[in-house]
C-alpha cells in the first residue's frame, strides 16, 4: 500500500519536476550574469507585466482619449482637440450656481459626490471605530460577532443594492414591519433626502466590516501595560481613549482615512442598482456621470467621460497626499 502510495506521489510530481528541470538551466545563467539581484527582475517581471498592461497602459489611454473628440471609441475616428473637454466640463458663468455651467450634471455629480464623501466617510469612521471598541472587550461570542460584521464585505455590491432595495421599495420588507405596527408607508427610494441618506447607510453597512478589522488590529497591538498602568493611577477611560488609544491607533486611523476616502469617491456598484441616481439627480454621483456619459448615453462622449475621469483621479491623489501629510504631522507631534 506504502509502495503504491509512493508511486502515485513520484507521478504526480514529474509534471511539476518537469517544468523545474527546463527552467532551471536558464536561470542559473540569469543569476551568473546579473548576480542575486537581478532575479528579484525575473520573479517581478510578470507582476509588472500585469501592472503595465491593466493599469498604465489603460491610463495614458484614458489621458489621450481626454484630449480627442467625436462619439466613435477607436482612436483613427477621434479627432485630436487639446484641452476643449476639460474646458468643457469647468466651463461656469457662477460656480455656485450649477445651472450656469455649460456641463450643469458634472457639477451635480461633484456637488452630490462631495457631501457623500463628507458623511459616508465620518460615519464610516465613527461606527467602524465604535465597534471595533466593543469587538475588543472580552464579549462572549466575540469570534461569532467579528465574522457577522465582516459577512457583508463578502458579498458583491450588486448583491448588497439588491437586498437593501428589496427592503426599501413600496412593497419592500420595512414598508411590510410599518403597516403590521399601524404605520403608514412610505416611499423610501422616491424621496430625494431618504434616497441620499440610504446611499450613506447601505455603503457604510456594506465596507464597515473592512475598516473595523483594521482597526480592530491596531487595537489589538496596543501593549496591555499602558492600560494597566492607567488602571492603577485610576485614570478615567475618557482620558485613556483620548490619551492612549486614539494616539496609538493613529497609523491604522491614517490607512482607515486614505481608503475610505477613495472608496467613496469611486462609490458606483451599490449606488447604482439601489437607486440608479434618482430620484431626479440627487443620488447621481461622479463615477456614474462618467459610466453615463461614456457608455449609457445615446450621445455617448468618450473623451467628455475620460476628462471628468482624470479630474477625479487628480482631486483624489491630492486629497490622499494631504491626509498623509497631516496624519504624518500629528504623529511627529505626538513623538515630541
Amino acid at each position: 500500500m506504502a509502495g503504491l502510495g509512493e508511486t502515485l506521489g513520484r507521478a504526480a510530481a514529474w509534471p511539476f519536476t518537469l517544468v523545474a528541470r527546463a527552467v532551471d538551466p536558464p536561470l542559473r545563467v540569469w543569476q551568473r550574469w546579473t548576480g542575486t539581484g537581478g532575479m528579484a527582475a525575473v520573479f517581478l517581471a510578470p507582476n509588472l507585466a500585469i501592472f503595465g498592461v491593466f493599469v498604465l497602459i489603460p491610463l495614458v489611454l484614458n489621458f489621450v482619449y481626454s484630449m480627442t473628440g467625436g462619439t466613435g471609441i477607436l482612436l483613427d475616428q477621434r479627432p485630436f482637440i487639446g484641452m476643449e473637454q476639460y474646458g468643457r466640463l469647468l466651463e461656469c458663468e457662477d460656480y455656485t450656481r450649477r445651472i450656469t455651467c455649460r456641463e450643469d450634471q458634472f457639477w451635480t455629480a461633484v456637488t452630490n459626490t462631495t457631501g457623500f464623501v463628507i458623511f459616508q466617510v465620518t460615519l464610516m469612521v465613527v461606527v467602524s471605530l465604535i465597534t471595533a471598541l466593543i469587538l475588543n472587550r472580552n464579549i462572549r461570542g466575540r469570534g461569532f460577532f467579528r465574522a457577522v460584521f465582516f459577512f457583508p464585505v463578502l458579498l458583491s455590491p450588486v448583491v448588497v443594492g439588491l437586498i437593501w432595495r428589496w427592503i426599501l421599495q413600496r412593497e419592500g420588507l420595512l414598508n411590510l414591519i410599518a403597516v403590521n405596527l399601524g404605520l403608514e408607508p412610505e416611499i423610501w427610494l422616491n424621496d430625494r433626502f431618504y434616497a441620499f441618506a440610504a446611499t450613506i447607510g447601505v455603503s457604510t453597512w456594506a465596507h464597515m466590516g473592512f475598516y473595523t478589522l483594521i482597526l480592530l488590529a491596531g487595537l489589538q497591538a496596543i501593549p496591555r501595560d499602558l492600560y494597566e498602568a492607567a488602571e492603577m493611577d485610576a485614570t478615567p477611560p475618557a482620558r485613556v481613549f483620548w490619551r492612549i488609544t486614539l494616539p496609538l491607533l493613529g497609523p491604522n486611523f491614517a490607512v482607515v482615512l486614505v481608503l475610505a476616502l477613495i472608496r467613496s469617491v469611486q462609490i458606483f456598484d451599490e449606488v447604482y442598482v439601489l437607486t440608479g441616481g434618482g430620484p431626479g439627480t440627487s443620488t447621481l454621483y461622479l463615477t456614474q456621470y462618467i459610466y453615463e456619459v461614456g457608455f449609457a448615453s445615446i450621445l455617448r462622449n468618450p473623451g467628455l467621460a475620460a476628462a471628468a475621469s482624470i479630474l477625479m483621479g487628480a482631486v483624489l491623489v491630492v486629497l490622499t497626499l494631504l491626509q498623509l501629510r497631516l496624519s504624518r504631522r500629528a504623529e511627529g507631534r505626538r513623538a515630541r
